[in-house]
């Protein structure tokens, strides 16, 4: 994909979750492109410190890796204060892409079913802690950073959703929900921040072979981190309203608000089936 690489060269990037998968792919492109300091925010502390040590070994003094568990609004506070501090005052750019896919089923199914044994029933604090780290994270982190922006007089910020607020699927109703109020945060602060200079986008990764799918099957047409990493900032250097990671995605989000019968009764056939196919324990998508 081609990329104006030139619009990252000396610019300072923050990028969370960036130890593994598209965050780190996205940091490893972003200090290819020629970004002056790049700040890898992860809360897995092994992860952080062995890429964070391999990175500065190719790009010494450009690289920090800060732990942060985006959960908590002190710590996400406490990394842009760090990335600032790091980065002579000035941030550029602010991936927020920590997260994670949560399934579980909404209540106890009326009949007996597998799909429990792979996504049982979740409580109101297991909501709580998906919107914590999918939706507040996001929002801490730019609570904190528009005002460096807003004094330095610009800058840009992504928040990574995911295809599924587009295209909600049965027994993700967490996942669905946290990324569909990310987007919808988002896309008010773009117009919010328009006159300050300040670009905010909304991405998603597309279906890409990261941990997110824990010990479930890859799905064979997932691409990889890189790819999406690359689709994500091409997006960034046209400033699109939302970034779709792949096809699929753009795909989805054309076909999620249609008024077309036949498109809606085909959603609700291809929605249903994966409803009905997870309900035998088979993780359809």
């Amino acid at each position: 994909m081609a990329i104006d690489s030139d619009y990252f060269r000396g610019k300072n990037v923050v990028v969370t979750g960036a130890a593994s998968g598209v965050g780190l792919a996205l940091i490893e492109e972003l200090l290819g492109f020629g970004a002056a300091k790049a700040v890898l925010a992860d809360f897995n502390r092994d992860n952080l410190e062995r890429h964070t040590a391999r990175l500065e070994q190719s790009y010494p003094g450009q690289v920090k890796g800060v732990l942060c568990d985006v959960t908590s609004e002190s710590q996400v506070t406490d990394l842009i204060e760090q990335a600032a501090e790091f980065s002579s005052g000035r941030i550029d750019l602010l991936i927020n892409n920590a997260g994670a896919g949560f399934g579980g089923c909404f209540v106890e199914p009326s009949t007996e079913t597998e799909i429990v044994k792979i996504m049982p029933v979740v409580s109101t604090e297991d909501w709580r802690t998906a919107f914590d780290l999918n939706f507040y994270g996001a929002m801490y982190g730019c609570r904190a950073v528009i005002p460096i922006m807003q004094a330095q007089g610009g800058g840009q910020i992504i928040n990574v959703i995911s295809g599924i607020a587009f295209v909600p699927m049965a027994y993700q109703s967490r996942y669905a929900a946290t990324k569909a109020a990310l987007n919808g945060l988002t896309l008010s602060l773009r117009y919010e921040f328009w006159d300050d200079q300040i670009k905010v986008s909304s991405a998603t990764p597309g279906t890409t072979a990261t941990a997110i799918w824990g010990d479930l099957e890859i799905p064979e047409t997932a691409q990889t981190a890189q790819q999406s990493a690359q689709r994500i900032l091409a997006g960034a250097v046209k400033n699109d309203r939302v970034i779709f990671g792949d096809d699929a995605d753009v795909s989805g989000a054309n076909q999620c608000f249609s008024t077309d019968p036949e498109i809606m009764i085909g959603l609700d056939e291809y929605l249903l089936n994966v409803a009905r196919q997870r309900r035998t324990g088979k993780i359809a998508v």
